[in-house]
Order: structure tokens, then C-alpha cells, then sequence
């Protein structure tokens, strides 16, 4: 049961977000992002988006450093990945 967060690299209203996700369960994760203080709002399908003022925060507490792309991987082999829906193309104008 470990947290994982990865480094604030994504852009996005005039700061640098981490994703924040649990390899146990969703109900690690929204406790922890509770301690945290961060809002219910800011989680997103299957992690919290946390701002880089946060991201020490998040540390001191446990959460583990890891890469983007491992932070995926483990998320992802504890069955807890929810991908965004694929989109359904637009049929062809007349």
C-alpha cells in the first residue's frame, strides 16, 4: 500500500500540477489526499492533481517519487487505471 506522485511537469492554470494515485486502493488515496487537504474537485478518474506548492506536502506525508511514466505502470498493474473514454469519431460530412 504506497502513494505515489510524480514531479509537477503539467501545465495548466498558471502552475505545474503532479498526479497523485494509490497502488491499493481509491479509498487510500481520497484519505490521503484528505490529509493532504486537497479538495474531492481535484480528483480526476483515477488520481488527484496536486500543485507543485503541494508536492512537498505530499512527500513529507509518504507519498513516493517516481517518474510519469512509472507512476502509469504502477497504477496500472494494481488494476486501478481509468483511461479517459476513447472518443467516437465524427461521422463523415455529406
Amino acid at each position: 500500500m504506497t502513494l505515489y506522485i510524480d514531479p509537477p511537469e503539467w501545465p495548466g492554470h498558471g502552475t505545474l500540477w503532479s498526479h497523485l494515485v494509490s497502488d491499493a486502493s481509491y479509498e487510500e488515496l481520497h484519505r490521503f489526499a484528505a490529509e493532504l487537504g486537497a479538495p474531492r474537485r481535484a480528483f480526476d478518474r483515477d488520481h488527484y492533481d496536486v500543485p507543485a506548492v503541494r508536492h512537498p506536502d505530499a512527500v513529507r506525508l509518504g507519498a513516493v517519487e517516481v517518474g510519469s511514466k512509472e507512476l502509469v505502470r504502477r497504477l496500472t498493474a494494481a488494476g486501478l487505471r481509468r483511461p479517459r473514454a476513447a472518443r467516437t469519431p465524427e461521422p463523415p460530412h455529406a
